[in-house]
């Protein structure tokens, strides 16, 4: 068996060599008939040329339908209104204490100005018509969400100002549903309404505070308020045109007095009224537990209304 193996891999050897030996006599043979055939060269010189400029024609063409075929399908989703569904404005658009807000906070949580100018946009708008501060909306919202517009908490506060949409569900009805809660303009404008809602009840912007975040019926809310005043009072520095770090920290900030309104043109401070009085409200939730002295206080408006 041994011996079989062995012939058998002389054999292929031998064969092997042979036709090496052919092919290469083969090849010689054809170079010296195409040397002294200048006209046979240059016709396969011809086809082959033909042949390689066809296969990269066809790979081209291949690639360019596929290109094109992508493209059509980009096509076939195009939206041309869906601009219309986009929260975002042009700073440019803004006025220049708007602006300058919304650079400052577009820097201190890393978030795009366009977006942003829209929101600061609408937090003038809607400030000057509920007699409300738009820094005051605005540090809420950065207290509250860090301005993420999905965010939510473990209780269920929802969107840029963290309203219990739960409780709340009713107020969002006009806006088409409890879903509106993440349109960022929308949970401004409800949030808001909370907001005007808790400073009437309690009195005082800083009782509003208290109620907004779920606190009324409590000793402290965790520091919650000085926390939201603080964040106010920085962003009201940066619309008067001073020159505030966007890494300055509220944590030990204490705000005893708010100071003067941005700009006495714009909007007016929510006083409490003649006919305000503190009032004693039960927590929207029984179940909610008191804040603790804790930076992580939980921060939602918890107040049924």
């Amino acid at each position: 068996m041994r011996q079989f193996v062995q012939d058998v891999l002389l054999g292929l050897r031998r064969v092997s060599h042979n036709t090496l030996a052919m092919l290469g006599l083969v090849a010689v043979v054809g170079v010296v008939f195409l040397a002294g055939r200048p006209d046979v060269r240059h016709r396969l010189e011809h086809q082959t040329l033909g042949w390689l400029t066809d296969r990269a024609t066809n790979r081209a063409m291949a690639s360019d339908d596929a290109e094109a075929a992508s493209q059509d399908i980009l096509l076939a989703m195009a939206e041309p209104e869906a601009i219309q569904r986009a929260t975002a404005t042009d700073p440019s658009e803004l006025s220049r204490q708007q602006a300058a807000v919304a650079y400052w906070i577009a820097r201190r949580y890393s978030v795009a100005p366009e977006p942003i100018s829209r929101l600061v946009q609408e937090a003038w708008d809607v400030g000057q018509r509920v007699g409300l501060e738009p820094t005051l909306v605005l540090a809420i919202m950065a207290i509250e969400s860090g301005f993420n517009p999905f965010a939510q908490s473990h209780v269920g506060a929802q969107g840029l100002m963290q309203v219990m949409t739960g409780i709340h569900r009713e107020k969002y009805e006009v806006f088409g549903g409890r879903n509106a809660a993440f349109d960022p303009v929308t949970n401004l404008r409800v949030g808001v309404q909370v907001l005007k809602d808790c400073i009437r009840r309690a009195g005082s912007v800083e009782g509003g505070l208290k109620y907004y975040v779920g606190a009324a019926n409590m000793t402290h809310d965790g520091g919650y308020g000085a926390k939201v005043l603080a964040e106010q009072s920085f962003l009201r520095q940066v619309a008067l045109g001073k020159q505030v770090p966007v890494n300055v920290s509220n944590a030990s900030r204490i705000v005893a007095q708010a100071p003067a309104p941005v700009a006495a043109s714009s909007v007016q401070p929510a006083a409490p009224s003649a006919e305000s009085t503190p009032v004693s409200v039960a927590p929207a939730a029984s179940s909610v537990k008191p804040p603790v002295t804790s930076p992580a206080v939980e921060q939602v408006a918890m107040l049924t209304l």
